[in-house]
């Protein structure tokens, strides 16, 4: 059987769960702490940077770029009954903006936001002496995330997805980034209707669901999480 090994919250380990749900493709998971040292994960991964996809009589993936890559050159040689598979469509140019949005998603949101609010509000507490979140980075952050979230609402408001007119892998890495700072209650939905409107469908999509029941200890999810009429 394939093996995903991820953390419940990492949103690039979202983002492919998303992925294997959309093309219907089980996997066991195993679950690693980012905060923890763990030789298991270096023995996957030299770089120990999480999601790794252990496909059964295939290759070990690393990373949400390799496994998208590689799911999409499978879809091609192996289409799903004929209907769309939101990982890389379009001709050349429309898949290079799914590839610059994903960069974005996983890129800059991942440095400016994402990974700041895990680090003071979920791995800090987990760290010996961690203590409370620094209040000073949090405002930091929280004012780069506005500039983040009006960038989504500007693409859902011009576009039907938000690389273009088919759903892709961006809609998935920008809804796994956006989930995670959702269950840490970090987004001001209101302030910005388009992109709440996008959520909302990425959201109520069948993949989405496994999602929207994980739960960490001592952090628990605020009532709207799994709420599809959010």
């Amino acid at each position: 059987m394939h093996t995903l090994t991820h953390y419940r919250l990492c949103p690039r380990s979202r983002s492919i769960r998303l992925l294997l749900g959309e093309i219907g493709l089980e996997a066991r998971t195993v679950e690693h702490r980012p905060w923890e040292y763990r030789a298991e994960l270096l023995a996957l991964n030299p770089a120990g940077e999480l999601p790794v996809l252990a496909l059964a009589n295939g290759p070990l993936l690393c990373g949400s770029y390799a496994i998208s890559e590689y799911v999409a050159e499978e879809l091609k040689r192996h289409p799903i009954d004929g209907r769309h598979v939101p990982v890389f469509p379009g001709d050349r140019e429309e898949r290079a903006e799914v590839r610059r949005l994903v960069d974005w998603f996983h890129g800059k949101l991942d440095r400016e936001v994402t990974r700041e609010v895990l680090e003071e509000k979920v791995y800090r507490g987990y760290r010996e002496g961690g203590g409370a979140p620094d209040v000073a980075i949090l405002r930091a952050v929280r004012a780069n995330f506005r500039y983040h979230l009006s960038y989504v609402a500007y693409l859902a408001h011009h576009r039907r997805w938000l690389a273009g007119d088919e759903m892709s892998f961006a809609d998935l890495a920008a809804a796994a980034h956006l989930s995670t700072l959702d269950y840490l209650s970090e987004v001001p939905w209101e302030e910005y209707p388009a992109a709440k409107g996008w959520y909302a469908r990425v959201k109520s999509r069948p993949s989405f669901r496994p999602l929207l029941a994980d739960r960490i200890s001592g952090t628990p999810a605020p009532l709207h999480y799994a709420n599809l009429d959010f």
